[in-house]
This record gives C-alpha cells, structure tokens and sequence, in this order.
C-alpha cells in the first residue's frame, strides 16, 4: 500500500473496513460544518486505543480537533469536552475491544445522562491491532491467540445492549455502505442526545467476515445483513426492541427518541442564572 501511494503512512491493513469508516466519517462531517454553518474546529474527534484510535490521524480534508486518549475511556473523555463546551460536536471513535470491553462500564453512564455527543464503533470481532485475541463481540467458540481451545464466554449483542442501556439514537451499518454510513453520522451527530453508529467493519487478518455479512449465491451463502424494512418507525421503542432482538444484522436507524433533555441543557437548567468561573479566573487562582 506504501508503496503504490507514497504520500500516506497506512496504519490500518489493506482492504481493512475502517478505511470505508474513514470515508463516511469526512463526508458527514463535511456535511455538518456546511448545513450547520460551523467551521471544522467546533468539532472534535476523541480516540482510544486500537485500531479505531487510528482515526484521528488518518481524517483528511477539513480538520477537526483530535485527542487521542486511553484505551476505554473515550467516554469520559468526551464528556469533559462537552461540558467544558456545550457548543462542540464531540464524536467518539471506538472499537469493539475498545468501546465494549474494558470501556464498556462508561456506556451506561452516558446514556441516563443523554449526554449530546455521537460514538462511531468499529466492530471488526476481534482485538486487530494486538495480533488477533478475542474480543467482547467474538462468537463463541472461536479459536483466536487467546483462545486456542475456543472462545469460553458467549458473545456481546452491542445493538441490543444500547438499547438495554437506553441510547438514545442507534443506527446499524456495514463498513463498506459509506454513503449510507455517512448519513447515518451526520444523522446521529445533529441528534439531540446520546448516539451510536455501530459499524461493522471486518478485520480482513484476522476476522473477515465480509462474506457472511454480504453472503454469497455462488457458495450457497445466506447474508446475515439486511436493510431495514421502510416501513420501520425508528421513535416505536417496541418495533426497535423487535429488531436488535432478531437475527441478523440489521441496516438503518433502529432507534431515534427525540423525548429526552440532554445532560448539557440539564445542567444549564440546575445553574440557572448563577455566574460561571472564566478560564482566566481559573487560572489566576493559581497564580503567584
């Protein structure tokens, strides 16, 4: 890859689903800053470690801002930025390890705060950047680094955990749909609330699963993807809950509850009218 274009540092594999992530990424956020009339630099991209984290160096045209954090604790993180500045499009970049394992226990949190920020979650099924152990999302029984006998421990369902945990914007997308997935983005960052885009996007390594995601009529095949049926109202709590519950991987907007406050607009209503600290008297206080 290096080779043929001299010009970029690769840091994901080649044919890897995160580049199609990469593409969705810039145009919804393209996207936002010209619908939104906001310069780039109001947005800011928060990584954690893995290959997802590379996404916040790989971003090219107009440039938000990047930190790239520790492994799990994107969430935290982001919300720091956004109550430091409601005014901010903070978006998370995850993976399955990353936002599911170790950062798992931060999901919840953000969800009964609805705090207004948007996370992008790469689920390749395995922990890609390490050489391939299993991950929350791996299926049972698979034989990975760290689990030659066969994964011991059932596998996490991420769609129908948020749903449990009560996020309050859900979407669902195949790596390679980059027009679909990037309108799914802009969708869940001009959401009012917390949002999640989980983006399958197999590790072509160590877990390519492309072929049972898309199927294949020549091997017989049955795709486990599907497009959601029009018909699906995404603010019907029952008729979402019926979707993450069914098999298959489900493509679109399951779910969308425009009800909530946000945990910004809440804590402006518990300050009220009462003045607020500038950087500026922060930091004379510890002035000599």
């Amino acid at each position: 890859m290096t080779l043929k274009n001299p010009e970029y540092d690769f840091k994901w594999c080649p044919g890897c689903g995160d580049f199609g992530v990469r593409r969705g990424l810039e145009g919804a956020f393209e996207k936002y800053i010209v619908e939104n009339e906001k310069p780039a630099e109001e947005s800011v991209v928060v990584a954690g470690i893995g290959c997802s984290g590379n996404m916040v160096h790989m971003l090219e045209k107009q440039q938000p801002f990047g930190i790239h954090g520790i492994h799990g604790r994107s969430l935290p993180i982001a919300m720091g930025i956004k109550m430091g500045n409601p005014d901010l499009n903070v978006v998370v970049v995850a993976g399955d390890g990353d936002f599911l394992g170790i950062g798992a226990e931060h999901i919840p949190p953000q969800a009964m705060r609805n705090l207004n920020i948007t996370a992008i979650v790469m689920d390749n099924g395995v922990y890609g950047l390490t050489k391939g152990q299993s991950s929350p999302t791996t299926d049972l029984g698979v034989i990975t680094s760290s689990t030659p006998y066969g994964k011991i421990e059932e596998r996490v369902h991420p769609l129908r955990s948020y749903m449990t945990m009560g996020v309050s914007f859900i979407a669902s997308v195949i790596s390679s749909k980059v027009k679909d997935m990037s309108q799914m983005m802009f969708e869940a960052m001009n959401h009012p609330g917390f949002s999640i885009v989980h983006v399958q996007s197999p590790c072509t390594e160590y877990n390519n699963f492309y072929e049972a995601l898309k199927g294949s009529k020549s091997k017989g095949i049955d795709p486990i993807a599907y497009t959601i049926p029009e018909g699906h109202d995404p603010e019907d709590l029952e008729s979402a809950q019926d979707l993450v519950n069914a098999d298959g991987v489900p493509i679109g907007i399951i779910y969308r509850d425009l009800s909530r406050v946000t945990f910004d607009q809440k804590a402006s209503q518990t300050t009220g009218s009462k003045s607020m600290k500038s950087i500026e008297d922060f930091l004379d206080m510890y002035s000599i």
